[in-house]
Order: structure tokens, then C-alpha cells, then sequence
């Protein structure tokens, strides 16, 4: 049977808006302190109330299968954190890489930027610097200051383009093994965004060619402030099940793309909750990272 390219192109684009929406609503994983296995790898499905582009009035409703997976190494981790390779750690500060991602969009969809090129998957990933600002951030309670600092490219698995770089600093707090019977974990976020020029440019730069007299005017967007973001988590590790649930707000006012025609909204809201059944697991036991 002859592969038609376009149909594996299709297959391509699909893989790669799964892979950026898991790590968008990678959730937060259970970590306690005691021993627990090196590996574990299950299933589930995750649904997702997401805009087109943080400023799109047009949000969507996502249903999609996930991959549960965590893995404690000294090196590699995916946990409650998300996905990182730690590169230095003391008892207060840390560096590791960690990834992000965002959605694609199609122009066809999207009233405010009809007839513009369409939107690629982009993946975020880079360094973030973690600092302790608790007196133990391995105990139950855990507040630290995060930097991280991406690099984006953006690709339909046929193409590769470097759009500029994002700064998130956020303070956390994390609460684990709340509850009557303990194991939930309760998370949240705040803090300001920055981005390059080309980073904004991507989302919000109407080039001459797609400008529309009186209703789309051409603009180019510049770097700098991208408005802040506050984001709260909440997960529960039951025995062999998972569930975890997240909403974020953003608050766009006084971004420095604010003037932009493709900005519909001040404001952005994304939330979204996942199950996942776990059957297969590790017989190496570690101690669990904080």
C-alpha cells in the first residue's frame, strides 16, 4: 500500500499537538517521601478548555489520550514537576531543563485570522533556576521562587523555526499529602511574563499582506512584558489510578501587544482535568525527589 506524504504529514501534526498539549497539562504528580518505584507507566485520557492563542476570544474543547509516566531518576525526571533533567541541585537551589509547549491553530477556524498563515505546535525548553524560599522544601509545604527561561520553535515535523525565547519568574507553593486519608496535592503559581519580539510577532503581528482595511490593520508587535499568569493545581495518586486537574488565568492588560488586531480579550482562562489508570511499575525502589 503506497503512503500518501500528506497523510503522513497528518499523522506527524497530530503526534506533535498531543505531544505540546501533554506538556502544557503535564499534571502535578503525587511525591511523597517514602520509597517508591523507579518507573511507572500507564494511560489515560485528558480534557482541555483551551484559547486558540492567549488573547483568542475563541477557546476549544479538547478530549485526548495521555501517557502516564514517571520516572525518578538522579538525572531524568518526569514528576510532579513535569518533565526536567536536573543538572544541579543543593538543599536550596536548583537548576534543571524543563519543556513547555502550546497549540496549533488553522487559520480557517480562527475569525480574526482568517486568510493568515496558520499557527504551529511550538515547544518551549530550557533552563529553570529553583530556589527555596521555605526553611524545608522537602516537607509538606514547599514555597520557592522559579526562573525559567525557554528557547521556542515552532514545527509541523516538516519544518523547524526558532520564534525568539520566553521568561516566566513565578512564585509557587506546593501543599502534599493534605486530606483525611492524605495523598492529595494542591499547587499553585503566580507571576509576570516577558518574551521576545519574535516570540510576540508569531501570535500577534499582522504583516502588510494581511492587513484588511477597517477591520485588521497591519502592526507589529515588540518584546517585552506579556502580561502574568496565576495557576492552581490539584492531584490525587490512588492505588493503581491518577487523577489531577488545573486552571490557569491570564491576565493580558498592559502587555506590550495589547494594541494588536488579533487580540480579541484582555483576559485568557485554560483549564482542564485527567485520568489515567497505571499498570506497569518499577521493582527498584528510590527514595522519592522533592
Amino acid at each position: 500500500m503506497a503512503y500518501s506524504p500528506y497523510a503522513v504529514s497528518d499523522v506527524m501534526k497530530r503526534f506533535c499537538f498531543y505531544l505540546m498539549v501533554f506538556l502544557c497539562a503535564n499534571p502535578v504528580y503525587y511525591c511523597g517521601a517514602e520509597d517508591l518505584p523507579l518507573w511507572e507507566a500507564g494511560a489515560g485520557f485528558t480534557s482541555l478548555s483551551l484559547p486558540d492563542y492567549r488573547g483568542s476570544s475563541e477557546q476549544r474543547d479538547y478530549l485526548l489520550p495521555f501517557p502516564y509516566l514517571v520516572y525518578r531518576g538522579d538525572i531524568l525526571r518526569l514528576d510532579r514537576k513535569g518533565n526536567y533533567i536536573l543538572l544541579l541541585q543543593s538543599k536550596r537551589v536548583g537548576l534543571n531543563v524543563s519543556a513547555d509547549g502550546g497549540i496549533p491553530v488553522r487559520s480557517g477556524r480562527n475569525a480574526s485570522r482568517k486568510d493568515m498563515p496558520r499557527l504551529f505546535p511550538t515547544l518551549q525548553i530550557g533552563p529553570v533556576l529553583e530556589v527555596c524560599l521555605a526553611s524545608a522544601c522537602d516537607a509538606g509545604l514547599s514555597i520557592q521562587f522559579r526562573l525559567p527561561i525557554r528557547t521556542v520553535i515552532a514545527s509541523d515535523f516538516s519544518r523547524y523555526d526558532g520564534i525568539g525565547f520566553v521568561m516566566n519568574p513565578q512564585l509557587t507553593v506546593d501543599f502534599e499529602n493534605l486530606g483525611q486519608d492524605s495523598g492529595w496535592n494542591f499547587g499553585c503559581a503566580v507571576g509576570p511574563l516577558f518574551a521576545t519580539e519574535r516570540f510576540h510577532d508569531y501570535y500577534y503581528q499582522v504583516s502588510p499582506e494581511y492587513a484588511v482595511p477597517g477591520s485588521r490593520p497591519s502592526y507589529d508587535a515588540r518584546g517585552g512584558y506579556s502580561g502574568s499568569l496565576i495557576i492552581g493545581s490539584v492531584s490525587k495518586r490512588f492505588k493503581n489510578t491518577w487523577f489531577g486537574a488545573f486552571a490557569r488565568y491570564d491576565d493580558l492588560k498592559r502587555a506590550v501587544f495589547e494594541d494588536s488586531p488579533l487580540m480579541r480579550t484582555r483576559h485568557s482562562f485554560m483549564a482542564g482535568f485527567g485520568f489515567a489508570w497505571v499498570f506497569g511499575k518499577s521493582s527498584t525502589l528510590v527514595q522519592a525527589a522533592q
